[in-house]
């Protein structure tokens, strides 16, 4: 954490004593959010027509379901691209938390588009994650090359200018190329000296990253020629809690040497997804793993490579506390404060220059944090904040 700078009047001290533990001069700039949009996606809602899931999860109750499931539940928002027509494509992760459970859950990306009048989520299609040519070089859990969360834990998304798809990986991790339709286009690249426990080529040797801990978040450089992969988890031999920032040259389908750090404010958080604000400045939201009344820290943070304060990492600015948004007209519940207290928290995008799109990832059927005992719904709602981002134009290209 870094440490709070106190100032030598005594009002103000007062105030920097009844702060939180975390808070930081300039991180709080920006002030208390407010909501401004909500809708929602039940959680019981399934790919129609689609294959059976969850064999492997046992037959008992989680949140009053019983799996195995009739079809393929639309779940786990891990990652959002918007499109230009009101809809969003939206990345389902690895399906049931672990490569061991997840075989039957068929990789996707949906097409959804939030109704903030009615508040309901609406499922307009999508397309599977597949290897039709063969690309990946090791073997797969399917005949057909359906890709599935066992083969990959898929966790961010972004469209490049020829509409194809980058997707970043967990297990490897491994930066994937798909086309429009959702056809691997590219082997998987690895990342040069990192390898995660599920990685396929470890051959015995030793992970330097925790499992499931790789690209959780990747944004597009707003130029359109680069990408900013981010590890979810440190590698070995890095100070704890800090977090790796790569950056992915398009045109010649590798990285460059320039890295950065992002410092998590505790070591036991993790970041759920990032996204470019200029070049220089990123979106990256923080999250403790805890949910409900328990949860305490659900953040975005405005990121700057740029280092200002010289202290080897990211420059952190507080825009949003997601654990604290103004909701005057109790557009998420009753009038007063709203609060997003998922475990995890995995979809921002920028919609105009104060306002922003988040999203959970409800780790259906596990997670609980809206109400106990009922599994979560895939809630999307809209932030305004206290002023603008001063975003660049092609954010929104």
């Amino acid at each position: 954490m870094r440490r709070i700078t106190i100032l030598m009047s005594a009002a103000t001290m007062a105030l920097s004593l009844a702060a939180p533990a975390a808070a930081d001069p300039g991180r709080s700039a920006y002030g208390r959010a407010t909501l401004t949009g909500f809708a929602a996606l039940p959680a019981l809602t399934f790919v129609p027509g689609s294959e059976p899931s969850g064999s492997l999860l046992g037959t008992a109750p989680v949140n009053g379901v019983t799996p195995p499931f009739a079809g393929q539940p639309v779940q786990g928002f891990s990652g959002i691209v918007r499109r230009h027509d009101g809809t969003f494509d939206v990345l389902s992760d690895n399906g049931y938390g672990g490569k061991a459970n997840s075989s039957d859950f068929l990789l996707r990306v949906h097409r959804v588009k939030p109704d903030f009048r009615t508040k309901e989520v609406k499922v307009l299609g999508g397309f599977d994650l597949t290897d039709p040519r063969g690309l990946v070089p090791f073997p797969l859990t399917r005949q057909d090359r359906k890709l599935t969360g066992s083969d990959f834990d898929v966790e961010s998304i972004v469209r490049t200018a020829d509409g194809t798809y980058w997707i970043g990986d967990e297990f490897g991790p491994f930066l994937l190329h798909f086309d429009r339709r959702g056809r691997l286009m590219d082997a998987p690249v690895p990342l040069p000296g990192v390898k995660a426990p599920e990685n396929p080529d470890l051959n015995g040797g030793q992970p330097n990253l925790g499992g499931s801990k790789g690209f959780e978040g990747m944004a597009r450089a707003v130029d359109g020629r680069r990408l900013y992969p981010l590890l979810e988890g440190t590698v070995s031999g890095d100070p704890a809690g800090s977090l790796r920032m790569y950056e992915f040259d398009l045109s010649k389908r590798a990285y460059t040497d320039r890295r950065w750090t992002y410092r998590l404010d505790d070591p036991s958080h993790a970041i759920g997804d990032a996204i470019a604000v200029d070049a220089n400045r990123f979106l990256i939201i923080e999250r403790d793993n805890l949910q409900g009344d328990a949860a305490k820290v659900k953040r975005i943070y405005l990121a700057d490579l740029r280092d200002r304060d010289r202290d080897g990492a990211l420059d952190k600015t507080l825009v949003a506390d997601l654990l604290d948004v103004a909701d005057p007209r109790g557009l998420g519940g009753a009038p007063g404060t709203f609060r997003f207290p998922f475990q995890t928290i995995e979809d921002v995008v920028i919609l105009d220059d104060r306002t922003l799109g988040v999203l959970d990832d409800n780790n259906f059927p596990f997670s609980n944090g809206r109400t106990p005992g009922k599994p979560d719904d895939n809630e999307f709602i809209t932030v305004r904040l206290t002023r603008g981002l001063k975003a660049d134009p092609r954010v929104y290209l």
